[in-house]
């Protein structure tokens, strides 16, 4: 405990390079007043609190059951463990998704509390608007930094002073999961409640890609009042009503601001796919549905077809599971289960007009967008996935697919070790939050009421979608546990192998449901192919105690020896 408080304290002094340097004591630390008594260092340290943003990593289908990863034939890989190994708090960080953030994101709060503490008394030369900017961002920043915690651990400790280095730490508790979550609304609330300008808004100027906005607050609020009553947090203590109020409103206020859905297409990429190719950093000229951006990402290496000269490996091979999610085009799902635990005997909607023996054909535009399939095309190439073709499927070479898929989200046909055209991966998008609209509305009110404030139901924001996709909309009539179905699966097909499912299914309390990952090995025989499923072994991480991250082993020992409690989640004692 006490080393990761003198790690939140050293990262108050952690500068980046492009920020100016700040006059340190002899003993290394800088005294809080002369850097808000300066510009400059003033100016630096906002710019520091944003050291803490993690952007979403091209490869989180792999930890999901939207993917197979051809390294997890690898040993010692993140991919085998997560795959093979049972993991427990002592290695969990060393081969997660995303590590084990606990420190990371506290380091960013405490970051955000040095600055909100002494900014109103700043005597630097700044101006108002300016300093209530530079409020605002902090806030926002603070509410995404506790968000990120609290999707992840549940309750943690709830800190909003810099508590400085006299602190009694054995004081100190661990807030409820919806005690951070009215925290988290509040700093948005007052964020967006100040006034717009230069330095906060709901838009950024040109040299502020990547800055705080009111965007930005309203997406988190969205989020937050879903996980408010969702099945891993929810509790009963966050009014539904509620929570359904701030995601209309968080919904209603986004598109009242210009914001929505991208639908420009192009000769050779439909608007779903164009998307994700355009660099979001455009000063929302057209793309208005990027929220928050994010990197480019190189799809031809690391997750590539090895027709391409220079591909490292098939990187994240999308299962069979991902493939039977996309309904066919007439808006009827082609899969709606399956009849053994192995998932290998399909249960096929005979009214959908699938057909086993030519499953590609009449999906979901989606399907085209997002997955290399046999005899799909890359430009002028086709992928041809079965058994001895030149991408063919292997269980022991990583540049080939292990599921009999490859990845073609934010993959460029152009792209070659020469040239990276692929895309960027965006961390919030307008559709996110018409996802998360409908799923507060759909419990709350159900399928088909629509909500005031923003003048939809639950089944309007997922026609929104399906529209700008090509899809009809869903049927009318659908009880609430049927559309549940068709929600979550929409929520699959549309987020398809970004980050989202890995926190979805854990939301939703259904990891159990992405135990048994599938692939198809198709054999050519002439001009004809024969398809066979085949099963993974099931994975050890889809237990319960995997809805949440444990504590690090480190830190929970030193907490417990200070508070004289166990902080750690159920399951990893």
């Amino acid at each position: 405990m006490k080393r990761y408080i003198v790690i939140l304290l050293l990262a108050a002094l952690a500068f980046p390079a492009c920020n100016d340097m700040l006059e340190l004591r002899d003993n290394g630390t800088t005294d809080m007043g002369n850097v808000f008594a300066d510009r400059n260092q003033t100016r630096g340290y906002i710019n520091s609190c944003y050291n803490y943003v993690v952007h979403p990593q091209l490869r989180a289908g792999s930890f999901t059951d939207d993917a197979q990863d051809a390294q997890g034939i690898t040993a010692g890989t993140k991919y085998d463990y997560w795959y093979n190994q049972s993991l427990d708090a002592s290695n969990f960080g060393a081969y997660n998704y995303d590590g084990d953030p606990w420190a990371h994101y506290f380091q960013g709060i405490r970051k955000c509390n040095v600055f909100l503490d002494n900014i109103g008394n700043a005597t630097a030369r700044i101006s108002d608007i300016e300093r209530t900017g530079w409020t605002a961002q902090a806030k926002v920043l603070r509410a995404l930094y506790y968000m990120q915690l609290v999707k992840r651990y549940g309750g943690v400790p709830l800190i909003v002073n810099d508590l400085g280095t006299a602190h009694d730490y054995s004081t100190d508790s661990r807030a409820s999961a919806i005690q951070v979550i009215r925290q988290i609304l509040q700093d948005c609330d007052d964020a967006i409640a100040v006034p717009d300008s230069e330095e906060f808004s709901y838009v950024y100027g040109n040299g502020q890609y990547g800055m705080m906005t009111k965007a930005v607050a309203q997406y988190i609020r969205a989020e937050a009042a879903m996980y408010a009553i969702s099945p891993l947090l929810g509790d009963g203590t966050f009014d539904q009503q509620e929570a359904l109020s701030i995601a209309a409103d968080a919904l209603q206020k986004l598109l009242s601001n210009d914001y929505s859905l991208w639908r420009t297409s192009s000769e050779n990429y439909s608007a779903y796919a164009l998307y994700f190719l355009t660099n979001p950093n455009d000063l929302r000229s057209a793309d208005k549905e990027t929220i928050y951006g994010g990197s480019q990402v190189a799809v031809w290496t690391s997750c590539g077809v090895p027709i391409i000269a220079g591909t490292s490996t098939a990187g994240s091979c999308p299962s069979q599971e991902l493939v039977d999610a996309y309904e066919m085009a007439n808006g009827q799902p082609a899969i709606t289960g399956y009849s053994d635990a192995n998932h290998l005997q399909p249960i096929i909607n005979a009214a959908s007009g699938y057909n086993e023996n030519a499953p590609y054909v009449g999906r979901d535009p989606r399907f085209y967008d997002t997955i290399f399939y046999n005899m799909s095309k890359r430009g002028s190439a086709y992928i041809n996935t079965y058994v001895g073709g030149t991408s063919g499927i292997s269980s022991t070479n990583i540049r080939y697919t292990c599921t009999g898929y490859y990845m073609r989200k934010y993959a460029s046909d152009a792209s070659n070790r020469n040239s990276n055209q692929d895309g960027f991966i965006r961390f919030m998008r307008l559709t996110d939050v018409y996802l998360n609209f409908a799923e507060v509305a759909y419990q709350v009110a159900g399928p088909y009421q629509t909500v005031s404030g923003v003048n939809m139901s639950a089944a309007d924001a997922l026609n929104a979608i399906r529209e700008r996709a090509g899809m009809p909309n869903l049927p009318t009539g659908l009880t609430a546990s049927q559309f549940e179905t068709r929600y979550r699966n929409e929520r699959r097909v549309e987020l398809a192998l970004e980050q989202d499912r890995f926190f979805s299914l854990r939301r939703w309390k259904a990891l159990s449901n992405a135990r048994v990952v599938t692939g198809m090995r198709i054999t050519q025989n002439g001009t004809n192919y024969t398809y066979q499923r085949f099963a993974f072994d099931a994975r050890q991480t889809a237990e319960d105690k995997y809805n949440l991250y444990p504590i690090n082993t480190g830190e929970l020992n030193k907490i417990t020896k200070l508070t004289g409690n166990n902080w750690q989640n159920p399951g990893w004692e």
